[in-house]
């Protein structure tokens, strides 16, 4: 029998064409693909004729698959010699619980490979015009979870604040009065502005451009939710909406 394996495919943010040429072949190979419940359906297009679906459902604060269902599940499927690709949103590093997957199929002798994929932060922050490390706003950027695996592995947002880097925050809308409160304790200004983008890449993204005073307000009004990234610092300034408004401005100002 043939050995199989398993290969963890980041599926991108959403448009099928963000994809890369290497997750496109990774899916034309699978004869199992195990599916994440954020993963855009038009991407299994690129499966053979045959592959069998799994949709394993997996998002936070929702009824979902078991983790430890889904490593077991790739265990006994590549072990039967099927060639198992399991398709994640984002990258399957950036909070996608890549790492503890390939840790658990390296331990039980099954082959793995990684397939890189982009993630929602840069590609949410992208598609409203923010470039998170401009040069004028900002030398860094943060990738951080807004809900920790519990209350001792939240993020220390003093350290956060204090670095001035740009921070992109997963998960975050469920808690951004949260959120909110915390960064404000740690020194970070009210005026600060912030980007929510919802359903990033799709064409139902929707976005919004505030300030951290007015965080859970304007969310409230502007009824975004879940899956959304939140970016904040000065490089939000750079938003193509934020450039409008100044080129508005500008021509009152000319008139």
């Amino acid at each position: 029998m043939q050995a199989g394996k398993v290969i963890l495919v980041g599926a991108g943010p959403g448009d099928p064409d963000l994809l890369t040429l290497k997750a496109v072949k990774a899916i034309a190979q699978a004869d199992v693909l195990l599916v994440d419940d954020l993963v855009n359906p038009a991407i299994l297009q690129h499966a053979r004729e045959g592959a069998r679906v799994v949709h394993v459902g997996k998002r936070g604060g929702c009824q979902s698959t078991s983790q430890e269902f889904i490593q077991r599940l790739m265990v006994l499927e590549a072990r039967g010699g099927q060639c198992v690709v399991r398709l994640k949103g984002g990258d399957p590093y950036l909070f996608g619980r890549g790492g503890e997957e390939r840790a658990y199929l390296r331990q039980a002798g099954v082959a793995v490979e990684v397939v890189p994929g982009i993630t929602s932060g840069m590609a949410a922050a992208a598609s409203i015009g923010i470039a998170p490390t401009h040069r004028d706003h900002s030398q860094g950027v943060i990738f951080v979870t807004g809900h920790g695996k519990n209350e001792a592995a939240q993020p220390h947002w003093p350290a956060l604040v204090a670095s001035g880097l740009t921070l992109v925050i997963y998960m975050g809308v469920a808690r951004c009065r949260q959120l909110q409160r915390q960064l404000l304790d740690a020194g970070m200004v009210a005026s600060m502005p912030v980007a929510v983008v919802q359903s990033a890449t799709l064409p139902g993204q929707s976005q919004l451009l505030t300030s951290l005073d007015r965080l859970p307000q304007a969310l409230q009004e502007s009824g975004l939710g879940s899956p959304s990234i939140i970016v904040i610092g000065e490089v939000v300034r750079c938003a193509d909406a934020f450039a409008d408004i100044a080129l508005d401005q500008m021509q009152q100002a000319l008139a």
